[in-house]
């Protein structure tokens, strides 16, 4: 099971740009993904490669989460790619696998991967989607789902704004998909970089669909993420209350309460913790 920390924003960064990732350690995101797969011409590969780990070498990203997103294992760059990330002497916090279809896709990407270093899968393709219970159960190293929206509209051939209907069973079943087996799960990216009030819109959709953050693609996109994926006052000042009535010596044996008025029932008391050290990391971050 994934901590409840924070992972309201996880940006990528072009691994082949060391201008990028150097600014990546002085943003504000919760989780820096040096990726080596969409952003890097085939032909710089290699190259990107070397720079992403020189970059896990020489640290400095504080209490970001550092991820790789690797080369696809159908590709000539996969291998390689798990190999330097498993063997270099500073191994990044995850792996992000890409287009994984099928369970047998977790297995290779896990099996390839050091005790310390979690797995990340991308639902990206259409298959995908009709796999996600059995993607999401493949335990082991797995502890988060990243939707690849980007693919998902290629491959769907559908058209989407902000509100993205026609994504938006898909977006659900992935979030619970998740949920059932205690993963982490993050939203899509969003293009347009001039269009923050799109993007904000899109964090708010992506909040009640139940993300715990948003994949961004520019600097410029963090501070909304965090804006919208964070607690709100009120919502702490409520997780404080609920969890403080069940703590009451009086009330420790219970499964329902009424307070303030509402009925209240363990669930929420669990939902209550986790925000509440969502919220204890971010005053500490």
């Amino acid at each position: 099971m994934p901590s409840a920390r924070p992972r309201r924003s996880a940006l990528y960064m072009p691994a082949g740009n060391p201008r990028a990732i150097a600014k990546a350690r002085e943003l504000a995101c919760d989780v820096v993904i040096l990726d080596l797969e969409d952003s890097v011409a085939p032909d710089a590969k290699p190259a990107a490669r070397d720079l992403a780990m020189a970059a896990l070498a020489e640290g400095g990203f504080g209490r970001r989460e550092v991820v790789v997103r690797v080369n696809g294992l159908d590709t000539p760059w996969g291998e390689t790619d798990l190999s330097a990330v498993g063997s270099g002497p500073v191994r990044p916090d995850a792996v992000l696998a890409p287009k994984v279809s099928t369970p047998e896709d977790v297995a290779a990407y896990a099996a390839r991967l050091p005790a310390d270093v979690a797995l990340w899968i991308m639902v990206e393709t259409c298959a995908s989607l009709f796999a996600l219970d059995r993607l999401a159960s493949a335990g082991g190293p797995l502890s988060a789902i990243v939707v690849g929206s980007n693919d998902l509209v290629k491959e769907m051939r559908c058209r989407v704004d902000a509100d993205r209907r026609p994504l938006q069973a898909a977006l659900s079943l992935t979030v619970a998909a998740g949920r059932a087996c205690g993963l982490t799960v993050l939203d899509g990216v969003w293009n347009d970089i001039a269009d923050l009030e799109g993007l904000e819109r899109q964090c708010r959709q992506g909040v009640e669909f139940g993300f715990d953050g948003k994949t961004l693609i520019h600097p410029d996109q963090v501070a909304a993420a965090n804006s919208a994926f964070s607690p709100e006052p009120e919502e702490i000042a409520w997780a404080q209350i609920v969890a403080a009535a069940f703590d009451s010596p009086e009330n420790r044996g219970k499964g329902v309460l009424r307070v303030e008025g509402r009925m209240v029932e363990r669930l929420h008391l669990d939902q209550a913790l986790r925000l509440l050290e969502i919220a204890a990391a971010l005053e500490e971050a």
